[in-house]
């Protein structure tokens, strides 16, 4: 039996290894031959093309669903056997269904094999989902071997957590993982890491000091390693001096940040008590004193956001000298609590938004409430062409932040390559522009 695993690209795409696949190719059986395609790297010809395989497999991300739908009607028109999964079709199963032979919904760990064993059968089920959660004691060794050698970023991926222990209004990880946090053991962890080939690497959890405890022991474990990594992580944990002196210590020397908002008032709003306004400036200060950059990333459209926010949000990004900023404008994700919230408030103006193929240039989908959808994208817009400014990339430069390589020897080339992106994608719309790393 032959397998095609897909990961089905748009243009804001990193160049950084899918890890979700190789997983479900380390759950197949052994006299399965997987193959896999990264469509940002080997864009997929829909025409001319496509393998013959007996199955093809697609992840699917909200914004990765349109070209995923396209990439899986080219295979069903040559009567192959498509299954969808990922966070979307978890989201919305049957519009999934209409575009695939069978959905797999939430975590696929348990289901995969059954699923394969069904295909060969000529049994395959409409739908696919695993009872209650995956103990992530269970989960195999990526097979890494099935990634392309070459355009990716030279580091590896890893998990330890899945889930997050906050319940953020605007976030989708609570629809497919629930109302669960779960750690993986760590001495699977530290095996994993010593095998990896690259010296750098990056934890794709969702909050990689979600639970205190847990995540000093890994960072302890992680210190005889002498790995470089980064990851995401909240405000709550980066309080403790203790906790960013082992993040450090660990290796860590960068880490993307959801501060969203300045404003106390949006952030309870949209149940983000983790964040504090008042204790951002002191938490900054206190990565940066540990050799540790930091990726901010903003929210605009909040209910208290009006036209001030944007000078203020990039005002502040620059004073405390953030390595990189990613401004996003809010978007309501099919089933969370604020797709909900502003569908049942009637500011919802463009449903399915996802499909319209013209998913990053027509945002907001829903109407703010202190000013106008045009002037909340110009805003965007304008924060992205200040903070990526050449005056901005300077005054956010100093050499006393970080003793690390990532500051020093990639900080320009990466504000250039980061200043282009903004000028093509951002304030042109070239929509075949793919540069951005992060």
């Amino acid at each position: 039996m032959k397998i095609e695993l897909i990961a089905p690209a748009v243009e804001e795409n990193a160049r950084i290894p899918n890890l979700a696949l190789p997983i479900l190719a380390g759950l197949s059986p052994a006299d399965v031959e997987i193959s896999f395609t990264d469509d940002l790297l080997t864009p997929i010809d829909l025409e001319k093309g496509l393998k013959e395989v007996d199955l093809v497999g697609i992840t699917v991300l909200t914004k990765t669903a349109l070209r995923a739908y396209e990439i899986a009607g080219a295979y069903r028109k040559k009567g192959i056997t498509v299954v969808l999964g990922g966070i979307h079709p978890t989201a919305l199963p049957e519009e999934a269904k209409e575009h695939a032979d069978s959905v797999v919904t939430g975590e696929a760990e348990e289901v995969w094999p059954h699923l394969i064993e069904d295909a060969r059968m000529g049994n395959l089920k409409p739908f696919y989902r695993q009872e209650g959660y995956t103990k992530l004691s269970k989960i195999p060794i990526p097979r890494r071997e099935i990634l392309p050698r070459r355009g990716y970023l030279p580091l590896d991926v890893v998990q330890a957590t899945r889930g997050c222990p906050f319940r953020c209004e605007f976030c989708s990880v609570q629809k497919f993982f629930g109302n669960t946090y779960r750690l993986r053991p760590i001495p699977d962890v530290v095996e994993e890491v010593r095998r990896l080939p690259h010296r750098w690497m990056m934890f794709n959890d969702d909050n990689i000091i979600g639970n205190p405890s847990y995540s000093k022991e890994l960072l302890k474990a992680l210190i005889p390693l002498k790995k470089k990594w980064f990851s995401q992580a909240s405000l709550f944990g980066l309080k403790e001096i203790e906790n960013v002196e082992l993040l450090a210590a660990s290796g860590c020397n960068s880490l993307l940040i959801g501060f969203e908002s300045l404003s106390k008032k949006n952030l309870i709003r949209s149940q983000k008590f983790q964040n504090d306004p008042s204790e951002y400036r002191e938490i900054i200060e206190s990565l940066h004193r540990h050799g540790i950059a930091i990726c901010g990333s903003f929210v605009f459209g909040f209910d208290e956001d009006d036209f001030s926010v944007f000078e203020e949000t990039v005002s502040f990004a620059i004073q405390t000298k953030l390595f990189s900023a990613i401004f996003m404008i809010l978007t309501p994700y099919p089933e969370t609590a604020f797709y909900h919230r502003v569908k049942n408030e009637g500011r919802l103006v463009q449903d399915q938004w996802w499909l319209s193929g013209r998913s990053g240039d027509s945002a907001p989908y829903f109407l703010p409430r202190k000013m106008s959808a045009e002037a909340l994208r110009d805003g965007w817009k304008r924060a992205w062409k200040e903070f990526y400014s050449f005056p901005s990339i300077w005054k956010r430069f100093h050499w006393n932040y970080s003793p690390t390589l990532i500051n020093r020897f990639v900080y320009f080339p990466f504000q250039l390559m980061q200043h282009r992106f903004t000028k093509k994608k951002i304030l042109e719309g070239r929509r075949r522009y793919r540069t951005r790393l992060f």
